[in-house]
């Protein structure tokens, strides 16, 4: 499930953090589903238990998972809801610059500039 590299410029850690964080963001992993336990998934990825502890850490302070002692590690039930609030609010803000006169092609420019995409966006 997870690809490590090790010879990456990314921490072990941030990469297995990241990795949960897209699996749960693209609804591979869902509310309540369990995660490996720190233990088996630090076999798996043949790693030190603390880099998956400080993984699995980070991901519970931020509201990713949470644990229940002596059951396991679990996707956060409350994610769905923080994701459509953010969806909704941004889609606030495009319609609210929409208003203020920028175009299509300005917007598509920003996005490009926030994904470091250099390509103008003809005007459509």
């Amino acid at each position: 499930m997870f690809l490590i590299n090790l010879q990456g410029k990314e921490s072990i850690y941030e990469q297995i953090k990241s990795q949960i964080e897209k699996f749960i963001k693209a609804g591979i992993l869902k509310a309540d589903d369990k995660l490996p336990s720190v233990r088996s998934l630090a076999e798996e990825l043949g790693i030190n238990p603390n880099t998956v502890m400080k993984a699995y850490q980070e991901l519970e302070k931020n509201g990713y998972i949470y644990t229940l002692n002596k059951k396991g590690v679990f996707v956060s039930r409350d994610l769905n809801k923080k994701s459509e609030a953010i969806r909704r609010d941004a889609m606030n803000m495009l319609n609210t610059l929409k208003d203020e006169g920028f175009t299509k092609k300005e917007l598509m420019n920003m996005l490009n500039d926030i994904y470091g995409e250099a390509k103008d966006v003809k005007n459509k």
